[in-house]
């Protein structure tokens, strides 16, 4: 009655923020190299995922770097003249361009995997988004369309007059109205009495 046991425990992935700053200083390698340094992506992403297919491109993507710099390398002078040396020179920024896709999306995709395998194991549910439609939160729901305004059926019966009923009671202005009247009027008393100094003074 011997069975197969437990499968491995799914490891917790590291931090966003880890991940994010490790992607970005590899593609900066990348990028900053100019291209020669391409194959450090395929690199990390094959010994991150240990996929063989990985492996056979971070393989495929040394063979290139050789081969672009062997043909910029044979170029007579300083400046790329022939078809040779723009060959080298495309295939090298070709291979950047497909590596750095390449490594962004395959190792999203794996750590997105690998945190979906570690929140099963542990029962936590998975993170689903918004269902399409529902609004986000914090924001409104879709305004409805523009209807035209549908009249009402005309009464059967006239419609009777309101009978009046006691005068509401007026309601006082609240304290601090009265305070910024009574300024009010006294500011402009001040301002009626400086007019008549100045036109009088003249």
């Amino acid at each position: 009655m011997q069975g197969h046991g437990y499968g491995p425990p799914a490891q917790r992935p590291p931090h966003p923020a880890v991940l994010i700053s490790l992607r970005v200083l590899f593609v900066a390698v990348g990028i900053l190299s100019l291209g020669f340094l391409v194959w450090v992506l395929p690199l990390r992403l094959a010994a991150v995922t240990r996929r063989p297919l990985d492996w056979a491109l971070f393989v495929a993507a040394l063979l290139l770097d050789g081969l672009s710099l062997a043909l910029v390398g044979s170029e007579p002078g300083d400046d790329i003249t022939t078809a040779r040396g723009y060959t080298g020179l495309y295939l090298l920024l070709g291979t950047l361009v497909a590596a750095t896709v390449y490594y962004l999306v395959a190792e999203i995709r794996h750590y997105a995997r690998r945190n979906q395998a570690f929140r099963a194991q542990r029962g936590i549910p998975a993170q689903q988004p918004p269902a399409p439609g529902a609004p986000a939160y914090g924001y409104p729901g879709p305004a409805a369309p523009y209807a035209a305004p549908v009249a009402p059926p005309a009464p059967a019966a006239p419609p009777h007059t309101p009978v009046p009923g006691p005068p509401l009671p007026h309601r006082p202005a609240p304290a601090r109205i009265d305070q910024v009247r009574a300024e009010l009027d006294e500011l402009s008393d001040y301002l009626r009495k400086q007019d008549g100094q100045h036109e009088g003074g003249r």
